[in-house]
């Protein structure tokens, strides 16, 4: 029989559902026939065209993507799953804190299996068809392979300290859990460009010349300090492209796909360089950061509250309470919440864009490379030119394209 918590988690799944299913619907009936006014230069009609059946595509998909992975969830949850797979590991003999890493880690693994043929369909059929996949077969594996690999050898280590702490720090077991939680999370973004994302992708230096000169001087004009200017060999595995920075200190490193650079000119990629700049002189990094370890804060002391709660428990058909579990449900339990903050975090994020474009204006002292370059990642990502305000809201961390051209044209003037 399920309890008031069960009742409360089985809505907010069913809630998160129907508000994803309604959104896509709404998203999908908001593309136009013509491209928005002041967009017309964006795509030829073929193109226009395409880029709405690409949008089509992988709301479908995302459609029937979400409704079997929670047709699964609820069969796991209601045959008792949990509970049969919390017995094998308890059978292991091998105690809270290991047992711990193996229900939380076969967990993982099934949701991984299920996963496989829907990134397989998506990154080999979706992606293919449109031109955008570049990644063999064998790629594809070795990627996934060495993602778990990292995983195992960052995530296990993290599990077991977190769930020592929670089985043998009493009260204040969420606070040391935060505090370690922190201090690795920092380390790993320092060493993350130097020995991490490497082994995904050549991190190649930009060679002399007009870009890497352009890039130096405005560098230099801002007063931003980096490491070096780098090429990611993105084309290996998809026709994306994207711009970022990386590291702290001596660490951070401009990084520039290589489909970027064949795809804008330097003066826009500069502007593009600018905008993350941006970011960084506006602190949105930094603020990120501040976030994101309050967030975390925030949850260990919520799990700290309900981890042995003897309700949580009976709505997942458990026979016996354990921290490890506790951590999945209240994950699952944490829904509600996460509806309520994710529009208010998109929107933070959509107002760090604008901030980041303004940045970029005003430091590069012309906002038309910023607007050609941004119409040409628009028009070779496929982006859709007229998304559902409602859709937005709830998705976008980044404005759609017609609201920042129109920001960049008021905040400068003609």
């Amino acid at each position: 029989m399920m309890n008031s918590i069960a009742w409360v988690i089985l809505l907010a799944l069913i809630v998160d559902f129907v508000i994803g299913v309604l959104l896509t619907i709404l998203n999908i009936r908001s593309l136009q026939a013509i491209p928005p006014r002041g967009l017309e230069d964006v795509y030829d009609p073929g193109a226009y065209r395409t880029s709405q059946t690409y949008t089509r595509t992988h709301a479908n998909f995302g459609l029937f993507s979400s409704s079997i992975n929670l047709g699964l969830l609820l069969i796991f949850w209601f045959s008792g799953g949990f509970n049969f797979l919390d017995q094998i590991v308890r059978s292991t003999g091998w105690g809270d804190v290991w047992g711990g890493v193996l229900f939380i880690g076969l967990l993982g693994l099934i949701v991984m299996l299920v996963n496989i043929p829907q990134g397989l369909y998506s990154t080999f059929v979706i992606e293919g068809r449109f031109g955008f996949n570049k990644s063999t077969l064998s790629t594809y594996l070795i990627d996934t392979a060495k993602s778990v690999s990292i995983s195992l050898i960052i995530g296990a280590p993290l599990l077991l300290a977190i769930l020592y702490f929670f089985d043998n720090a009493g009260s204040l077991s969420w606070l040391y859990a935060w505090g370690f939680v922190t201090v690795v999370s920092f380390c790993i973004s320092v060493i993350a460009p130097i020995w991490i994302m490497p082994i995904f992708n050549k991190f190649i230096p930009l060679q002399s010349g007009e870009l890497r000169q352009a890039i130096i001087e405005y560098a230099d004009s801002v007063k931003f300090t980096y490491g070096n200017i780098y090429v990611i060999d993105g084309s290996k595995r998809s026709a994306h492209s994207n711009a970022f920075f990386t590291g702290f200190g001596k660490t951070k490193r401009i990084a520039l796909f290589d489909t970027l650079i064949e795809q804008l000119t330097p003066k826009e990629i500069v502007a593009v360089i600018a905008h993350e700049v941006g970011h960084n002189k506006k602190h949105h990094i930094l603020a990120g950061m501040v976030l994101g370890i309050l967030h975390t804060g925030i949850l260990f002391f919520l799990f700290s509250l309900v981890m042995e709660s003897q309700l949580l428990f009976e709505a997942f058909f458990m026979e016996d309470v354990s921290v490890y579990a506790s951590i999945v449900f209240f994950g699952l339990l944490f829904t509600p919440l996460e509806l309520i903050m994710s529009p208010l975090l998109q929107s933070l994020s959509r107002r760090n864009e604008f901030q980041a474009d303004r940045w970029a204006v005003d430091t590069t002292f012309e906002k038309q490379h910023l607007i050609s370059g941004l119409k040409k990642l628009a028009a070779n990502n496929l982006s859709n030119l007229s998304p559902h305000p409602l859709f937005v809201t709830l998705n976008y961390s980044h404005p759609p394209l017609l609201k920042r051209i129109n920001a960049i044209n008021i905040s400068t003037g003609p």
